[in-house]
């Protein structure tokens, strides 16, 4: 997987992005940060403090909040 996509079950951005990804069929592992406090202490290291879903982490090291699946697959094209 080149990302991980930080959510939660209820999140309606979260929902929307995933179902984006799958239309142009771009795969990725997903981690529920309600079910794993590690996952939450990493978003919020990466968000300012806020546990702000989305929030994807690609191999490279990098991270997004809240991107456009455009963005994600542009961001896919340079890894």
């Amino acid at each position: 997987m080149s990302f991980t996509i930080y959510s939660t079950s209820w999140c309606g951005p979260c929902k929307r992005l995933k179902r984006q990804l799958a239309e142009l069929n771009i795969t990725y592992q997903e981690i529920d940060i309600e079910q794993s406090p590690e996952a939450a202490a990493l978003v919020e290291s990466l968000n300012n403090g806020n546990q702000m879903v989305p929030t994807l982490v690609f191999s490279d090291g990098t991270s997004m909040t809240n991107p456009s699946a455009i963005q994600v697959k542009e961001k896919l094209s340079t890894l």
